[in-house]
Formats: structure tokens, C-alpha cells, sequence
């Protein structure tokens, strides 16, 4: 009898996902087998449920793009992991083979998947979307480290190279945005200024590290980020909220003489921006990321250390874990901005 995981299915954009039994399907060369612990729920993901990602092509499909997971078989030529290691799951691509789909079989036909989904039970991945973690490493909190935290403390560490003593504002304090706000405070920003719609999840960015908080219902964001820095604006501003607005505010809160605006958040397939180009002739700069420029390699393992070593508070960023069975449930209380970082436990 063929091996088989249970997966939640898009098959029909802005429609629930759908639980389906997929016959899992020999590895080809590059790829391995994970048992999925923790699968992380994303906003980009969000998006493509909700058909915001322009035509999708691809549909049945599984979905997915961070998790842990413990490895139960390796393809021919993988060499960075082996049968029982924990590991990462992310879509940001590291070192090994690179294999880009697979196609389960199941009863309501062919099923396709990308080269990571961990909305599943079992999944098969390929080498470079995984990275090893040891086995003290909580593979609750280790879900985290595939996107959360590379792209929200990446953009911090990375992108935007935060100084300490300065100051930066973070808009959008769900996974990504606490991520930043947690790298913020971990080099030493003088002001963290966390931005948000509920008081529930600015709450929560006091928690990890910020030292001022704006609901944007109820003041002015930049009027009240002009006052905090006495009129000069901010040396940073990373926007993860994935609205347009936010991002053209979050660029005008950077100061005049450098000031960085870097962009996290997704807008909807066909959206544009708008700015005053004069404000880059007055030095203000703004850029985009890609994962926080992480390289999973290098940088997982430093993660994983901080948290062992108590400096990372990745347990702080996790506010609601489902069940599969209610991974629909999940994605509206994401929509609703009802969570920080939700997590999907299959067990």
C-alpha cells in the first residue's frame, strides 16, 4: 500500500482549503521526506488562498512555507541531512539540491506542490529548503526560524544593518513585525517604535522589545513619530503590514538625511505605491527585501543559539496554535489580525 500524508488543498482561489489524503511519491535525487511538527501561517499565503497573488496557475495545489519537522528519508545525493534530524523548513533557499515541484496522486487527481509545503502532515522537500537544528532546539519555536524571524530580524541584521542607538518604526506588528522588533532590541535601538491597528498586538511588541506604540486608529502615526523624534524622523522604518498606505507613510517617516524605508509587506497583484521623488533627492531611501537577505545556513544556527542562550524571545512571537483540521480558522484569524504568529501543530 503507497505511503500517504494529509495535506490542506487549495483547489478553487478565495474558497476554504480543503483536506485531501495524498499518496506520497518516490523521492527523485535532491529531495527527502519531513514529518511536519509545526507548520507556521503566513500572510503571503493568506494572499494566494485569498486570490491577491494575480492568476494562479497551478491550482490544486498544497501550500505552506514554514515549518520543523524531523527528516524520515533521504533522496539520492543529499549529504547536509539524514534520517531523524530536526530541521527547518523555509522558503528562502540554502545550500543543496534544488528541486522545484512535486505532483501527489490522490482521489480527486493530481495534486500539485512547490519544493516546500508544510501545510501537511508528511512532506516531501528538496535539500536546499531545509537546514539542520540540534535536537535541543524546540521544534515548536523552530518553526519560526524558516520565515518569521530570517525575514522580520533579517531585515533588521541584514537588509538595513540597524545601528545601535538609533531609531527605527515597524509597521505591522504581526510575525514579521515582532521579528524586527525583537532584532531591534536585540542590537540595541535606542527607540522601537511599533505600529498597529489592535492594542493587543502592540502589547505584545512592548513585550519583545519596543519602546513606544501607535494605534493607527486612534492617532496619526507620523504625526505622532515627528513628535517622538522631536521632528527629525526616523533612522529606519520597516513596513510589514502589507498596505499600500502604510508603506507611503512608513517612507515619509524616515528622516531626510538617509533615512531608510525598507518594505516587508505584500501588496495585492496590481497595486502600486505612490511618493514624492523629491523626497529621494532629500536623501530619504527606500528599498524592498527579499527574506531579510537571510542565508539560512548562517543564519538559522545563529538564531537557534540566541534562543538557547535566552537573548531571542521566540516563544513571545507565538500567540495561537490550531490543528490542521482547523486550518481555515486559522487564516480568517490571521486576516482579522486577531494573532501575532499562528502555528499549525500536527500533531
Amino acid at each position: 500500500m503507497p505511503r500517504q500524508t494529509e495535506a490542506a488543498v487549495l483547489f478553487e482561489t478565495s474558497q476554504p482549503l480543503r483536506l485531501v489524503t495524498l499518496s506520497i511519491p518516490e523521492l527523485k535525487p535532491g529531495q527527502l521526506l519531513v514529518d511536519i511538527a509545526y507548520g507556521g501561517v503566513c500572510r503571503s499565503q493568506l494572499l494566494e488562498v485569498r486570490g491577491k497573488r494575480g492568476p494562479d496557475r497551478f491550482l490544486p495545489h498544497t501550500l505552506g512555507h514554514e515549518g520543523s519537522g524531523t527528516v524520515l528519508e533521504v533522496g539520492a545525493g543529499v549529504t547536509k541531512v539524514k534520517p531523524r534530524d530536526r530541521v527547518v523548513l523555509s522558503w528562502i533557499k540554502g545550500g543543496g539540491a534544488d528541486v522545484s515541484s512535486t505532483i501527489y496522486q490522490s482521489t480527486q487527481g493530481p495534486i500539485n506542490s512547490g519544493a516546500i509545503s508544510t501545510f501537511m502532515r508528511q512532506t516531501v522537500t528538496c535539500e536546499n529548503r531545509v537546514t539542520p537544528i540540534p535536537d535541543i532546539m524546540p521544534l515548536r519555536e523552530a518553526a519560526l526560524l524558516g520565515c518569521a524571524i530570517p525575514t522580520g530580524a533579517g531585515i533588521v541584521l541584514n537588509t538595513a544593518k540597524v545601528q545601535p542607538g538609533s531609531s527605527i518604526a515597524i509597521f505591522g506588528v504581526g510575525g514579521i513585525g515582532l521579528s524586527a522588533v525583537l532584532a531591534a532590541d536585540l542590537v540595541h535601538a535606542t527607540t522601537i517604535i511599533a505600529v498597529d491597528l489592535f492594542d493587543h498586538k502592540l502589547e505584545q511588541a512592548r513585550r519583545v522589545g519596543a519602546t513606544h506604540t501607535i494605534n493607527a486608529f486612534q492617532q496619526d502615526p507620523l504625526e505622532v513619530i515627528l513628535d517622538i523624534t522631536k521632528g527629525h524622523g526616523v533612522d529606519y522604518a520597516i513596513e510589514a503590514s502589507g498596505e499600500r498606505q502604510v508603506m507611503e507613510i512608513a517612507f515619509q517617516a524616515v528622516h531626510d538625511n538617509g533615512g531608510l524605508c525598507v518594505l516587508a509587506g505584500n501588496l495585492p497583484h496590481g497595486e502600486r505605491i505612490s511618493l514624492d521623488p523629491f523626497n529621494l533627492i532629500k536623501g530619504k531611501r527606500i528599498v524592498g527585501t527579499w527574506g531579510g537577505e537571510a542565508l539560512p545556513d548562517r543564519d538559522i544556527p545563529m538564531y537557534v543559539r540566541l534562543f538557547l542562550s535566552g537573548k531571542l524571545k521566540l516563544d513571545e512571537l507565538i500567540t495561537h496554535i490550531y490543528s490542521l483540521d482547523n486550518i481555515n480558522q486559522a487564516l480568517e484569524d490571521l486576516e482579522c489580525g486577531k494573532v501575532g504568529r499562528a502555528l499549525i501543530d500536527m500533531s
